[in-house]
Order: structure tokens, then sequence, then C-alpha cells
């Protein structure tokens, strides 16, 4: 029973990932408002309904790791270590999605960037998840010092450490834009992001809700 269950949610995975790389290219070479759904389900030879009952929006076919990108800032602050502050863990899980040249942190590829940049709803959408971030971010900050004085102390500090994040996701499509390689990109982004955790760390001091070590 178990082998079927986990076979099963094999081919659930590998339908999902089929339907969105065909998406993916499909926005590509179409642009995402003028792709329909009915094409998607043609390129990936499945039913229309399959493609949104894996993707209910449209554009979480291009967005698809919009799970992680909205909880990653909160479950780094949740799973840091007991003596580890919070703008620490932030830094410190930053640097190494940029020496992965993670999808999360703004490593698309030019093509997928260009995408995102000319489709209204894709920039609309990317505004709404970074906005989520956010909030998910404070309550994680609330979490960690659930009586904090003064009480907007929390969403103070996710508003400035995600307004840092913000820019630099931008910096990195900016950069993938101007047709810098993905190296290239890293050795530029890593003085610019120490730069602006030193600021946050000046700027939140030694409040306990997001202070560096």
């Amino acid at each position: 029973m178990g082998i079927e269950l986990g076979l099963r949610e094999s081919k659930k995975q590998e339908t999902r990932q089929l339907i969105s790389d065909c998406a993916t290219r499909l926005f590509i070479e179409q642009g995402f408002e003028q792709t329909t759904i009915a094409e998607i389900a043609a390129a990936a030879r499945v039913a229309k309904k399959t493609v949104t009952n894996y993707f209910p929006r449209k554009e979480d076919l291009a967005l698809d790791h919009h799970e992680a990108f909205t909880q990653g800032l909160a479950r780094t602050v949740a799973e840091r270590g007991p003596d580890e502050e919070p703008l620490t863990a932030l830094g410190r899980t930053f640097r190494a999605a940029l020496l992965e040249h993670s999808p999360v942190v703004g490593f698309t590829g030019p093509a997928f960037a260009r995408m995102i940049t000319e489709s209204p709803t894709l920039t609309a959408r990317l505004r709404e998840l970074h906005d989520q971030r956010e909030e998910a971010l404070a309550a994680a900050l609330t979490a960690a010092d659930p009586d904090p004085v003064p009480a907007i102390a929390p969403r103070a500090a996710a508003a400035l450490i995600a307004a840092a994040d913000r820019l630099l996701f931008r910096r990195i499509q900016e950069l993938t834009l101007a047709g810098r390689s993905d190296d290239q990109i890293e050795a530029t982004l890593i003085p610019e992001a120490d730069h602006l955790r030193a600021l946050l760390g000046a700027a939140l001091g030694n409040h306990p809700t997001a202070a560096a070590s």
C-alpha cells in the first residue's frame, strides 16, 4: 500500500512538473497574457481541468515556487538555532541561496525575467507575493517575541527586512536583464547584500525581534 501511494504521489509530481514546464515554455514564446490554459493542456497532453486542478491560478503556472517564496523568511526565523538572532539567520540563508543561484531569490534567467517584466499580471502577482512574504515574516517575528515593546516592533522589523529583501530580488532581476551571468551577479550581490544587512542592523539596533548577534 505504501509503495502504491508513493508511486501515485511521484506520478502527481511528474505531471505537475510537466504542466509547469510546458506552461513556462509557452509563456516565454508567446507571452503570459497571450497563452491560454487550453494551449498549455494540449502541450502537456492533459485535460484542461487537470491543469486547473494542479494550478488554480494561471499566475501559479509561471510563479510555481510561490509557497517556498512567501514562507521562506518566516521559516528561516522559525527554524533558526536557539542562540541565533533572526537577522543573522536571514543573512546566512540569503547568502546560501545567493551562492546556489536559487530562483527563490531571483535567479530566473533572462528569458523568464523578461517574461515577468513584460506581463502586468505577473508583475502584480509578484508584488502580492512579496507582501505575503512580509506578512509571514511579521508573524514569525511576533512568535519569536510574543510580548514586544512597542507592540508594532515585529511588524516594523518585518517591513524593513522585507524591503531590503525585495530590493535584492529586483537587483538580481535587473542584472539578469542587463546580460550578467549568474556568477557575475553573485559577485556583485555579495557586498551589496552585506551593505544592506549592516544598514538593517544599525536601523534595528538590539531589538530582540531582529537584532544581529
